[in-house]
């Protein structure tokens, strides 16, 4: 049997692969300091953000609440707010209005992506009047 360290860093490797950081995950220390033959493993607080991607990490959502992706019929960027139905709701990288994407025209973002996304939208508003 591993360790409760073993097993809760393993844990957090899991989620960072996910996706997702849970910032106060460790060994619970009132358990760990006892005489238990196995300590708790306290999963800790985090904001609704961490909550909800989370959650759909474990739904097994594809991509995860929290996630950039790109609409392939027209090479959009946006972060992905849900999933609804048939559809991915997606939400432009500098923010605006939503929109629904079919799960099949769906694909996940790469970090150059979402950076020239980000970078279309501030040029774009560097030159309003």
């Amino acid at each position: 049997m591993r360790s409760t360290e073993e097993v809760v860093e393993s844990l957090r490797q899991a989620l960072v692969g996910a996706g997702v950081v849970l910032p106060s995950l460790c060994v619970d220390p009132v358990t760990g300091a006892s005489d238990e033959p196995f300590a708790l493993v306290d999963l800790g607080r985090c904001n609704v953000r961490v909550a909800e991607r989370l959650a759909s990490v474990v739904r097994g959502e594809r991509p995860a609440v929290g996630t950039h992706a790109v609409d392939e019929r027209d090479g959009r960027v946006g972060e992905v707010m849900g999933h609804v139905g048939g559809s991915v709701r997606l939400r432009p990288v500098a923010g605006g209005r939503e929109w629904d994407c079919p799960r099949a025209s769906v694909a996940v973002a790469r970090p150059e992506d979402v950076l020239k996304a980000r970078l279309r939208r501030t040029n774009h508003e560097s030159v309003r009047p």
